[in-house]
């Protein structure tokens, strides 16, 4: 060990004291790097976990340890359907009468209620009838005279007739003889027309039903006098049995359904606007001549039996008509029908529980059915519920369908 000399000491240089090199940002350098390498370990271990979980269920699908899904079947059924067309319309009456008085007077009686049923030929009113009594007696009276008159120159004519052989008259005599009857002949004819026009007028004071139906709110009361010019009339009496319903269908069914027309009558029936009661039930009368070029559509009319008063003038009601009946038709449920890049398609279960996706041909939809025409046989079993969770060869648990078959279709569409 070597001493340092005082001379030493006295060339040394003071020196600072300098305060040491700090660690601290290399330290904090070194951590942002182990957690950034931490954070994208733990999103590549959550990105490996979902693809796991999504491609789990592809694999089980095309093999392997496979999920069963449970799914709704029903089977293919094969009987009668009915195809129905549908449309909007009204009901109306056969026949809307406005009572009015054949004659001008005073009312003194009314013998019907306001909303009562009438038949034809019933009593509805009475306007006084003294004036028309007093007119049938004045013609009659004038007939008489008329009469007797005539009577009295044909007595006269047959003398002259006999003079003349003696020719003891002139021939003009007689001539002007036989005018005479000719002209009280006539009058006696226009006294007969008088009377018959007065007894008329004396009828009309009774006034009736010229129809069968149901008396409306009354226009005029008691006491009142009645022409007939009044614009309102006495009452407005409306047929009510049987009813009309006018309705529409697109034109694109006109073809069908006048050649179905044309082999005999078709049945349309008539529900509420809830489509849930039935109002009645009638025959196809007419297709209208024309076509409404805004709307698209043809009016058809239909009558019906109404005796218990279910459908009412101005109904508004929902028709449907009979078009055909399809005998031993295939049918679905509506909801297997399935629709994809090739068409119309079907899941079908096998033996196996297994399904199998098979292309069809629908004929037609209505309402909760489909109308298959091919690629289905009688028994075999077709998903209803649960599609959007199977691919070719998904095994399956088959559970009944709440999707029936057996429900009467509101409608019909053609594919």
């Amino acid at each position: 060990m070597k001493l340092r000399t005082a001379e030493d000491r006295s060339t040394d240089v003071p020196v600072e004291d300098t305060p040491a090199p700090v660690a601290a940002p290399v330290v904090g350098t070194h951590r942002r790097r182990w957690l950034w390498i931490i954070g994208l370990v733990v999103l590549a271990l959550v990105a490996v976990a979902v693809v796991r979980r999504t491609t789990r269920p592809a694999a089980n699908a095309s093999g392997g340890q496979a999920r069963v899904v449970p799914v709704g079947v029903a089977p293919v059924e094969q009987r009668d359907v009915p195809v129905w067309l549908e449309g909007l319309g009204n009901v109306t009456s056969l026949a809307t009468v406005t009572v009015r008085a054949r004659v001008s007077g005073p009312l003194v009686d009314i013998r019907f209620q306001e909303g009562s049923r009438v038949k034809k030929g019933d009593p509805l009113v009475v306007v006084d009838p003294r004036p028309f009594k007093i007119a049938v007696e004045q013609a009659a009276a004038t007939l008489e005279r008329d009469q007797a008159n005539l009577k009295y120159a044909k007595r006269d004519l047959d003398r002259y007739t006999e003079l003349v052989k003696q020719k003891l008259v002139s021939q003009q005599q007689v001539d002007q003889q036989r005018s005479m009857v000719d002209q009280l002949a006539a009058t006696v004819a226009l006294d007969q027309a008088s009377l018959d026009n007065a007894r008329l007028n004396l009828q009309f004071t009774n006034v009736s039903s010229p129809i069968d139906g149901i008396a409306g709110v009354r226009q005029v009361d008691l006491g009142n006098l009645v022409s007939p010019t009044d614009a309102n009339g006495i009452v407005v009496l409306t047929q009510m049995d049987p009813m009309a319903v006018i309705f529409t269908l697109p034109q694109d069914d006109l073809s069908r359904v006048g050649e179905a027309f044309s082999k005999g009558p078709l049945v349309v029936e008539a529900y509420d606007r809830s489509g849930a009661a039935k109002l009645g039930t009638g025959k196809l009368t007419v297709i209208d001549n024309q076509i409404n070029a805004g709307t698209a559509t043809v009016r058809l009319k239909a009558e019906m039996p109404n005796g218990e008063f279910r459908l009412w003038p101005s109904q508004f009601v929902k028709a449907r008509l009979l078009l055909q009946t399809k005998a031993g038709a295939l049918v679905i449920p509506a909801p297997a029908v399935q629709r994809g890049p090739n068409g119309t398609f079907v899941y079908v279960v096998n033996a196996d529980k297994t399904v199998a996706l098979r292309p069809i041909q629908v004929d037609l939809i209505q309402g909760p059915l489909a109308v298959v025409q091919s690629g289905l046989k009688t028994g075999e079993q077709v998903v209803t519920d649960g599609q959007n969770q199977l691919r070719a060869g998904a095994r399956v648990d088959p559970r009944p369908s709440t999707a029936s078959t057996q429900q009467k279709p509101p409608e019909a569409s053609a594919q």
